[in-house]
């Protein structure tokens, strides 16, 4: 039954959506740090750069190698969406990223750095959802 899961259209989309889901994170996460500890940003700006680039990434990878993506849609719209919804995982991501480091740097100063892939495991479930509603064609057009 697993197999057959994983052999199947959504099975191969998790898995590639899983793979460039991580490869976005290591982006993300080493950005993170490297504005937070070089540059010295304040977190949520730190958080906020690292995560534009990391959706720019996802974003490319996402119509080339995850979705399906309609070849006949306007690229602009596509595009407009996409960030609109990277918008929303911002703000999602960002929001616990303050509550989370309100909570725990009393107890570590860096704790951005916990926070962090919690706050991405979150905002990765809400991108898969809407990315799929939103960017794949849908079946009848296919």
């Amino acid at each position: 039954m697993i197999n057959r899961f994983l052999k199947s259209k959504l099975g191969q989309q998790i898995l590639k959506f899983g793979a460039v889901g991580f490869l976005c994170f290591f982006i993300e996460y080493v950005a993170l740090i490297l504005f937070r500890e070089k540059f010295h940003m304040p977190v949520i700006l730190a958080n906020t750069l690292a995560f534009v680039i990391s959706a720019l990434v996802n974003y490319i990878l996402s119509i080339t190698v995850v979705f399906d993506a309609d070849k006949k849609a306007n690229k602009g719209k596509q595009f407009l969406v996409f960030f609109g919804f990277a918008v929303g995982g911002l703000i999602l991501n960002n929001i616990i990223m303050k509550l989370g480091t309100m909570a725990l740097d009393r107890f570590w100063s860096r704790s951005y750095i916990l926070v962090k892939p919690f706050a991405t495991g979150i905002v990765m479930i809400y991108n898969f959802i809407t990315r799929k509603l939103f960017i794949e064609k849908k079946e009848k057009e296919r």
